[in-house]
């Protein structure tokens, strides 16, 4: 890893990513430090899941701590934002990852299910990149996660389809305004991945699965791998000209 430090894309930058304990968060943050970065690794309630994953990052010879806060409450947004500058003095990298979706028929959608999605799905992302965008003087890169769900919804997606599309829109808006700032904000919308939660949800290898992939040009689902590598690309100075898009990572699929 020292040999080739020169070639790191991400050498000297600070990268926060939120939802990293597992699934493409983990992978991103682990991609980044590969890269150079040093990683803030938000969690909400999996403490042994994000301690793993920074020993392992660490053992690798890079850089990174846990942060717990959950990014649906203002105060652990401040937080957790504190916490990132006073361990590495600055943020160069902000990658929206954590999220929550459910499925629900029009019929059992609640408020209070519908609220539950939108304060982490879209008010955290904005209350997270309010704060973060503070401490971007020297500009910076904001990746959204975001899902084929926000132009291609499912039956029973309703409120988390929604969530997603605001996010595309909300990418859009935040490039026209941070891009004088040197801030540029883009879209990583993934479509089926192979996760924890997917296999958790009992979806792994599930009609829906072999029916996704008949409509994949590359034949197969993701694996976090895949989006992180991805989110590199829209990390680094590779994608500098590059903002106020939505990037699909879905092997084709449409």
């Amino acid at each position: 890893m020292k040999d080739r430090a020169h070639e790191r894309r991400l050498e000297n930058k600070v990268a926060l990513v939120t939802g990293a304990s597992k699934g493409i968060g983990a992978s991103i943050a682990e991609h980044f430090a590969n890269e150079g970065a040093a990683v803030v690794v938000n969690y909400s309630s999996n403490e042994a899941a994000a301690n793993e994953l920074v020993r392992r990052i660490q053992q690798n010879e890079g850089t990174a701590i846990a942060v717990q806060a959950d990014v649906s409450k203002p105060k652990d947004i401040v937080r957790m934002m504190n916490a990132t500058i006073s361990n590495f003095d600055r943020l160069d990298i902000l990658v929206n990852n954590a999220g929550i979706y459910e499925f629900a028929s029009i019929d059992e959608i609640t408020e209070d299910f519908f609220h539950k999605h939108f304060d982490l799905n879209v008010l955290g992302l904005l209350l997270t990149t309010k704060e973060a965008v503070t401490h971007m003087d020297k500009g910076g890169s904001i990746i959204n996660i975001g899902s084929i769900a926000s132009r291609s919804p499912s039956v029973n997606n309703t409120v988390y389809s929604a969530t997603k599309a605001a996010v595309d829109s909300i990418t859009i808006s935040l490039a026209l305004e941070l891009g004088p700032r040197g801030i540029r904000v883009n879209s990583l919308n993934p479509g089926m991945v192979n996760t924890e939660g997917f296999s958790a949800a009992g979806f792994y290898e599930s009609e829906w699965q072999k029916a996704a992939v008949k409509v994949t040009p590359l034949g197969r689902i993701a694996e976090p791998v895949d989006i992180a590598r991805a989110a590199m690309f829209l990390a680094s100075e590779e994608s500098s000209w590059i903002t106020g898009e939505t990037i699909f990572a879905t092997g084709g699929r449409r």
